[in-house]
């Protein structure tokens, strides 16, 4: 639908009126400011619509509204003879912090009331990547990066099969996307996952908060009939530590999985591996990277439940095994502590975040809850082994403890940031584990060799 601009006032030329990319209007169009209070707009929306200016009849700043009468819109000043509904969007929802703050917010996606723990990412682009991971359920994600949603969401970007976190917190959402593979915008995709999504909040300060007191439970609210005290009450009531998360995400029965990574995205250097390994992958909330990255790779992937029994596994007579990353306290899934320990000195094995972590309780050592956690794809870590940095892609608010550890287990990365345990490695039981993701999805390439290191530890013991 285009638009010819007439001005009838002497100060403003078409071009001073409208940029170029307002000359060409959608039907979504709601309006737009001048910068002169002396401007009278009108929009007709017709197959070519025109936008006329003439004095205001008063000399305060405008604001300029819509008001629908048939088949034409109307944009016009603030005066008596006209509606007073406005354009834009006003503050219809809140998220409250267990720490008594309120921060008044616009939404974009779900309406409703939901509880979540308040932690936030780093990462420069990748947001349904992120939206899809299992491992951020039960946690509301506040993205750094203040412009969320430009280029709106495709099948081929998710990580999972629906969405697991408990709600998105931004500071600015796109209003149009621009990209070849989109196939819908951010806010009709999260309505139809039934997600509270929220943004014009101030995410900057709530990210200092949370990196001065350290993750906070939240509460994001629609609802203007719940008080900030109810709604900060239930911040108080609710708890994530010790929870099982793992259990409610894991699927339901083994499955086989055989996608490789689409040749256009594909970045691993050197021929295929021709030998084929049998891999057995836990799903204690896998991401569909990791598993494409095992079958390019070579390896005949196997997905089974978070609770299948170490017994059925070793019956499949595996080539190696692989604990995923998940959601939550690894604390609080001793049933899968119980199963590591079984499969352990059995068969190869490579834990990946949760995994990691159950690798590390199954070994005798110790997990912590840390204080805002790690959430990103631009954290730096150092391989010990090969003395050279990695940035990586983390997700994860639990760590292992390395001084609660056996002798025997090396601990091989350490993240730069902190200093905090990135991986272990156990020759004679052939173990090794990272706390981040090597698949990335989203984020940089740098670790994706540890796969290639899990098929030599696979191939060594065949030996």
């Amino acid at each position: 639908m285009m638009a010819r601009v007439h001005a009838s006032y002497a100060d403003f030329t078409p071009t001073s009126l409208v940029s170029r990319r307002l000359r060409r209007f959608r039907p979504s169009f709601t309006g737009f400011t001048l910068s002169s209070p002396h401007v009278h707009l009108r929009l007709l929306m017709h197959s070519t619509s025109h936008i006329s200016t003439s004095p205001s009849p008063n000399s305060s700043p405008l604001h300029f509204y819509k008001s629908m009468k048939g088949q034409s819109t109307f944009l016009s000043g603030c005066d008596d003879s006209v509606s007073t509904e406005r354009p834009w969007k006003t503050s219809d929802a809140r998220l409250v912090l267990e720490d008594g703050s309120v921060w008044m917010a616009k939404s974009f996606g779900a309406s409703g009331t939901q509880v979540g723990e308040v932690v936030f990412n780093t990462s420069l682009t990748g947001y349904q990547e992120i939206l899809t991971d299992p491992s951020y359920a039960g946690q509301f994600v506040l993205m750094t990066n203040p412009h969320i949603g430009n280029t709106g969401v495709n099948l081929d970007d998710e990580e999972s099969n629906q969405c697991f976190l408990a709600g998105l917190v931004i500071r600015s959402i796109s209003m149009c996307t621009s990209n070849w593979r989109c196939r819908e915008a951010l806010g009709d995709y999260l309505k139809k996952q039934n997600i509270m999504a929220i943004y014009d909040v101030d995410t900057r300060a709530i990210t200092r908060r949370l990196r001065e007191d350290g993750s906070l439970i939240g509460v994001l609210s629609t609802d203007e009939s719940t008080t900030d005290k109810e709604l900060i009450e239930m911040a108080h009531k609710w708890k994530i530590v010790g929870v099982d998360l793992i259990s409610g995400i894991s699927c339901e029965a083994p499955y086989k999985w055989s996608e490789k990574t689409d040749s256009e995205w594909e970045f691993k250097t050197g021929s295929d591996h021709r030998e084929e390994f049998h891999v057995v992958a836990y799903d204690f909330g896998i991401k569909h990277n990791i598993l494409r990255r095992l079958a390019s790779y070579g390896c005949k992937v196997t997905v089974v439940p978070s609770k299948w029994p170490a017994s059925e596994t070793l019956k499949l007579n595996p080539d190696g095994v692989l604990f995923s990353n998940g959601p939550g306290d690894p604390a609080a899934v001793p049933y899968a502590v119980e199963i590591v320990k079984d499969i352990i000195g059995k068969a190869p094995v490579f834990g990946i975040c949760m995994g990691h972590q159950l690798l590390g309780q199954a070994l005798g050592g110790k997990t912590f809850k840390m204080k805002f956690g790690h959430h990103g794809g631009n954290h730096p870590v150092c391989n010990l082994r090969k003395g050279c940095i990695e940035i990586s892609a983390q997700n994860h608010n639990y760590a292992v403890d390395p001084a609660s550890l056996p002798p025997n287990i090396e601990m091989t990365h350490i993240n730069l940031n902190d200093n905090s345990c990135a991986g272990l490695r156990c020759p004679e039981l052939k173990i090794m584990s990272l706390q981040y993701h090597p698949e990335a999805s989203p984020g940089p390439h740098d670790s994706d060799l540890a796969f290639r290191e899990f098929i030599q530890l696979m191939k060594s013991s065949k030996s």
